[in-house]
């Protein structure tokens, strides 16, 4: 399968097609010292403006045809260049809009057990259960920040963080030396940045995972949108929504500390997630200061790039996803009702949706591997033709429309994915796919979320992340090692997410959650007049849904195809 699927494989074709690319040009500098989030300090802050352009399909991603840092290309370079000789040093940048409204200063507290948020949008009213970025952020007293992303932008972000107080560190991709170097070189200035580059080796497609950690006075705040470091991804503009988990770990008494084995499981795989990306030893050592416990009940998911053999392919990937799922006692045998909510979508079949829904059901990929590898030739209980009925009632896919981009308020989106070649190959599941439409209208949306209910109802749980539905995100299928002939995971993307049980004690500030509505407020009916069987009312209070429920069959529509539409 060709790794173009996925976002990232998009800017070149995108440039290529006049577009811009928004994403501007770091002015700072790496720092040499270890840091931990401890600490605190100062520096002095250097930026250059750039004008940014919504409608991009930009990525962290630099091509060998005249890439610059972080996506600028040469005619972009030499104009930033230019500027600089003209005006040697802007900080802040002030071109952005402000938003109209001062935020809010929100109580930590309040994030204790965890909460779940759509990204406030500029325009739409706010419910309570939306939030920004300065608020996520809370700059005022920020000491470390670690922020992960597929794209940037820069100057936009260092108006969300007080680089004379806070140290920052921005895990990006690069996927050679040199393009590792020269963002060194463009961040020689700045005294409280450091750069962080995971493995880009081999097959490794895409550093595409969204994560903050950001170190306060008395608390660490753990953050996982669906949003990149974009100001439209946050609703600045008024055209995309995304979601946000968080949860606000409190800080140990001075000198106590945990040891690693005594994490939670949630904390063990973020530690193993940072681990593999290469950050900082300090930074990830310096996460035992705080207290997990409030994490148990959730779960910490993610895709390591590479290849996984030995027992560390059931930690990643759909195969990790599976293990959340039974560590959480969240298994079942039951069929399932899936609905997967993506910004991109791969060259799609049966079999991995197959993949996806035993995850789902929390197999780890063993069982499957085990039947296709057995000596002893033992059938399936059953059949793939059975298995791919089952899954074909209860698996929906949602991604928009044609019509419904065009409709939007942006009218445009580069960053949601599909290609013709994909959707009209005849394995590709088309009858699973739902115009996937906001409850806030002309809205679009970059959200990744699967939610998760068996039969029964009991058990129901939620997936929000950075993983979109494609192989890419989650892996491929498990294979036997040549030399091992053990089971071995390959995955081409870095992401994370995270898994909350329906049950969740977790809470959205001030949102009275309601059954999912469409935009005139009447409840989601089937065409009979009836509720759906199976609805997301489980969901009320823990995640607010998004999404137009049940969503409507596209019945001859095509998806927005972003490649052809110049």
């Amino acid at each position: 399968m060709s790794s173009s699927e996925d976002e990232d494989s998009n800017r070149a074709i995108a440039l290529s097609l006049g577009k811009h690319d928004p994403v501007p040009s770091l002015a700072g500098t790496s720092i040499k010292e270890a840091i931990d989030l401890d600490s605190d300090g100062k520096a002095t802050t250097e930026i250059h403006e750039r004008k940014d352009d919504y409608s991009d399909a930009a990525s962290a991603r630099v091509t060998d045809s005249g890439g610059g840092i972080l996506g600028l290309n040469r005619k972009e370079m030499e104009a930033e260049r230019l500027a600089r000789k003209r005006r040697r040093s802007i900080s802040p940048p002030t071109s952005h809009k402000k938003p109209q409204q001062k935020p809010i200063r929100i109580d930590p507290e309040l994030f204790s057990t965890g909460t779940v948020k759509k990204t406030w949008v500029l325009g739409h009213e706010r419910a309570g259960d939306d939030i920004k970025i300065e608020e996520i952020m809370q700059k005022d007293d920020l000491r470390i920040a670690i922020l992960s992303s597929f794209q940037w932008d820069i100057p936009w972000l260092l108006t969300k963080v007080d680089m004379e107080r806070s140290k920052v560190t921005l895990v990006m991709q690069a996927k050679d030396q040199a393009t590792r170097t020269q963002y060194q070189q463009e961040t020689a200035r700045m005294g409280n940045l450091r750069l962080c580059f995971p493995s880009m080796e081999g097959q490794i497609n895409c550093m595409h995972s969204k994560l903050m950690l950001l170190s306060h006075p008395t608390y660490l705040r753990i953050v996982v949108p669906t949003a990149n470091l974009v100001r439209y991804d946050w609703g600045e503009t008024g055209e995309m929504e995304n979601m946000v988990f968080l949860i606000d770990l409190p800080r140990l008494p001075k000198e106590e500390r945990i040891t690693k084995d005594e994490l939670t499981p949630f904390g063990s795989e973020l530690v193993y997630f940072l681990e593999a990306k290469g950050l900082d030893q300090t930074i990830i050592e310096s996460l035992c200061a705080f207290d997990f416990a409030a994490t148990k009940s959730i779960a910490f998911v993610h895709s390591i790039g590479g290849a996984h053999g030995g027992e560390s392919f059931r930690r990643t990937g759909f195969c990790g996803l599976g293990k959340a799922v039974k560590a959480l006692r969240l298994a079942t045998n039951e069929n399932l009702s899936i609905d997967f909510v993506t910004s991109s979508v791969g060259s799609l079949d049966m079999d991995f949706l197959t993949r996806i829904w035993k995850a789902c059901q929390g197999d780890d990929g063993l069982a499957e591997f085990t039947r296709k590898n057995s000596t002893k030739g033992k059938a399936s209980k059953d059949s793939p033709d059975e298995v791919h009925k089952t899954i074909g009632k209860g698996f929906r896919i949602y991604f928009p429309s044609h019509e419904t981009v065009t409709s939007s308020t942006a009218g445009y989106a580069g960053t949601i994915c599909i290609q013709s070649k994909y959707y009209d190959n005849s394995k590709f599941p088309r009858q699973l796919m739902r115009d996937c439409k906001s409850v806030r209208p002309r809205v679009l949306m970059h959200n990744k979320i699967l939610f998760v209910r068996p039969d029964s109802g009991d058990n129901s749980w939620a997936y929000i992340g950075s993983a979109n539905c494609s192989e890419s995100a989650w892996g491929n299928k498990l294979v036997k090692d040549k030399i091992t002939k053990q089971p071995k995971l390959n995955c081409r993307n870095w992401e994370c997410g995270v898994l909350i049980p329906a049950d969740s004690k977790l809470y959205s500030q001030g949102y009275k959650a309601k059954s999912p509505r469409e935009p005139g407020g009447s409840t989601l009916e089937s065409s009979d007049g009836s509720l759906p069987s199976s609805t997301l009312q489980v969901f009320d209070g823990v995640i607010p849904v998004p999404m137009q429920y049940p969503g409507e069959e596209y019945n001859g529509r095509k998806p927005w195809y972003f490649q052809e539409h110049g």
